[in-house]
C-alpha cells in the first residue's frame, strides 16, 4: 500500500516558497502542501491548499494541523527560508519511519552559507534532551497518528510551547528517531556567532516562552515519575575547621588580558567575614603566571595553586581548590575573563547561603563587551525559576546561571567532574536533587563576551560534543529521581 504525506509550510516569502515547491509538489509521496493563505502564490498545483495557520508554537494550531492532516505522515516544515530535499530524501523518511515503529523522525542536513555548502550535524535525542533548544533541524517528520494522539493532549493555553509540548510526549514513548544523513539543505540567513545564539533562551524578553515550556517539562517529569516536590534537606552550617567564611575560586588557562581584572574585582570585595582567593593556574604558557604571582606578593588573601596534575580541565581545577586547606566554608566561582559588579557581591552571596539554608546560591548576570560595556540581551536572571519548583526546572534549562556558590563540605562529598564543559551544571543538579538551591535577581556579575572566549564562535562537532554531555548528564540525574520516586 502507497503511503501519503502531508506538508505545512508556514515561510512567508514568496520566492522561498517558489523554491521549496519546486522540491516537494512532483513527488508522488506529497498528498497535500498546506500554505500561509496571506502568501501571495499563483499556482495551478492542486496539491496546494491555503490555511490560516501561522504558526507551529501554539496548541490551538497545532490541533487544526491534526485535524486537517489526512495522510500517512504529517511533516512540518519549520524554516524561514528555502528549503531543499536530497535525493529520495521524503523516501528516506518513510523508511524509517516504518522500519523504526518511531512516531518521530528528524534527520542531519546542510546549511548554503554565502554560496557555500556546510554539513549541519545533529545529535541523537535522549531521555535528558530536555532544553527546549535542542536542535531538530527543519524537517519535523511525524506518524500523523501519534501526532494526532499527542495533540489533543496539549495544554490548550500553550502559544508558545506547543510543538515542544509534543515532542515530550513522544519522548515518553521513546519514539523518536534521527537520522544521521543529511537529507535537506537551508539556505542559512541567521549570521551571529554561535557564541551569540546561545544566549536566546535566556533573553528577558522571552521570558513568557520559558515559562510555558516550563509548564509544558513540569508535566513531562511528572509524567515519568521524574518530578521533585519542593521538600529539601536541611542545610546546618557548622564553622569546622574553616579559616575562612568564603573563598573565590578561579580557574585559569592563559588569560593575561584579563586576569588581573578578575583578581582586583575579587579583593575590592567588602565583607563583614574573611574570605580568601584561590586562582588554580593550570599550567598557563603566558605571562598569566606572572601576573598572579606580582598580585600575591600585594595580598595574602590571593593563593596562587599551580597543581601537580597536568590532566586537570576546569572541573579538575575546582577540586584542586574547593579541597584545599585554605578553601572557605563557602566557595564561590568567578571565570577568569569575567568580574564581579561592585564590592558587594560576595557579601549578598553569603548572607543568601545563611538566610535561605541553602546548599548552593545563584546569581544573576550581565552580559558586556571587552571594554565592560553591556551588550544585548543585559541581565541574565532566570526569573522563570521558583523555589517550588526550580529543582524542576534546573533539568531544562542549559546551565543555572552565574555567579555560582556552594557549600564546601558538601561540595567535597560530590566532587566536580573535570571536564571544562557542564561541570558546574552536572553538580549544581546533583545538588537540586535534595538541596535548596537559593538565588539573586540583582546583577552580580559581569560576563564578558569577546573572541577569545572560549565559547565565541564554535565549529558544529564541539557544539554538538557540549550538549550531547550536558544532555547525558541530564539523563543521569533524570534516573536518579526516578529511582528516588520509586523508593518512596
Amino acid at each position: 500500500m502507497s503511503k501519503s504525506i502531508n506538508i505545512f509550510l508556514l515561510n512567508q516569502n514568496v520566492e522561498d516558497v517558489k523554491k521549496t515547491l519546486l522540491e516537494l509538489k512532483d513527488n508522488k509521496l506529497v498528498k497535500a502542501i498546506f500554505v500561509n493563505s496571506s502568501l501571495e502564490l499563483e499556482t495551478d498545483c492542486k496539491k496546494i491548499k491555503k490555511t490560516a495557520i501561522s504558526d507551529f508554537t501554539t496548541s490551538v494550531n497545532l490541533q487544526k494541523i491534526a485535524k486537517l492532516s489526512n495522510s500517512d505522515y504529517t511533516v512540518l516544515l519549520k524554516t524561514e527560508s528555502a528549503l531543499s530535499l536530497g535525493q529520495f530524501a521524503l523516501e528516506r523518511f518513510v523508511a524509517v519511519a516504518d522500519d523504526t515503529s518511531a512516531d518521530f523522525v528528524y534527520s542531519d542536513y546542510a546549511e548554503m552559507k554565502n554560496g557555500n555548502k556546510k554539513k549541519h550535524l545533529l545529535i541523537d535525542c535522549q531521555e535528558g534532551s530536555l532544553r527546549d533548544d535542542f536542535n531538530f533541524g527543519s524537517l519535523f517528520f511525524f506518524k500523523t497518528k501519534a501526532f494526532k494522539k499527542a495533540a489533543k493532549k496539549l495544554n490548550t493555553e500553550f502559544k508558545f510551547a506547543g510543538l515542544y509540548s509534543i515532542r515530550l510526549k513522544l519522548m515518553e514513548k521513546k519514539s523518536i528517531v534521527r537520522i544521521p544523513e543529511i537529507l535537506y539543505v537551508l539556505e542559512e540567513k541567521d549570521e551571529r556567532k554561535s557564541g551569540q545564539k546561545i544566549f536566546d533562551y535566556v533573553d528577558p524578553k522571552n521570558r513568557t516562552v520559558q515559562i510555558e515550556m516550563e509548564i509544558a517539562a513540569t508535566e513531562h517529569l511528572k509524567n515519568v515519575r521524574a518530578f521533585l516536590k519542593p521538600k529539601f534537606e536541611k542545610i546546618k552550617f557548622k564553622n569546622g575547621d574553616f579559616e575562612y567564611t568564603a573563598s573565590v575560586v578561579i580557574p585559569v588557562f592563559n588569560r593575561e588580558k584579563t586576569i588581573k581584572e578578575a583578581i582586583e574585582s575579587v579583593l575590592a570585595q567588602k565583607t563583614d567575614f574573611k574570605f580568601n582567593l584561590i586562582v588554580v593556574n593550570n599550567h598557563s604558557s603566558d605571562k598569566t603566571g606572572e601576573i598572579i604571582e606580582e598580585l600575591a606578593q600585594k595580598d595574602e588573601r590571593l593563593l596562587h595553586v599551580v597543581p601537580e596534575r597536568r590532566d586537570l580541565l576546569i572541573g579538575g581545577c575546582w577540586n584542586e581548590a574547593v579541597h584545599h586547606s585554605k578553601c572557605g566554608k563557602f566557595a564561590v566561582q568567578l571565570d577568569s575573563d569575567d568580574l564581579y559588579k561592585d564590592e558587594t557581591t560576595l557579601q549578598q552571596i553569603v548572607d543568601t547561603f545563611h538566610k535561605e539554608k541553602c546548599a548552593m546560591v545563584v546569581g544573576s548576570y550581565e552580559l558586556v563587551d571587552f571594554k565592560l560595556n553591556s551588550i544585548p540581551p543585559g541581565l541574565i536572571d532566570h526569573k522563570e525559576w521558583t523555589e517550588d519548583n526550580g529543582r524542576n526546572n534546573a533539568l531544562r534549562i542549559n546551565g543555572l546561571g552565574a555567579p555560582r556558590a556552594f557549600y564546601t563540605p558538601l561540595l567535597r562529598k560530590l566532587n566536580i567532574p573535570n571536564v571544562s564543559y557542564g561541570e558546574d551544571y552536572a553538580v549544581g543538579l546533583a545538588i537540586s536533587r535534595n538541596y535548596k538551591i537559593g538565588r539573586i535577581y540583582n546583577s552580580l556579575y559581569l560576563c564578558r563576551r569577546w573572541d577569545d572566549n572560549s565559547d565565541a564562535d564554535l565549529d558544529i562537532s564541539v557544539m554538538n560534543n557540549h550538549n550531547i554531555y550536558k544532555d547525558r548528564i541530564r539523563t543521569f540525574e533524570l534516573k536518579a529521581r526516578q529511582k528516588m520516586n520509586c523508593k518512596k
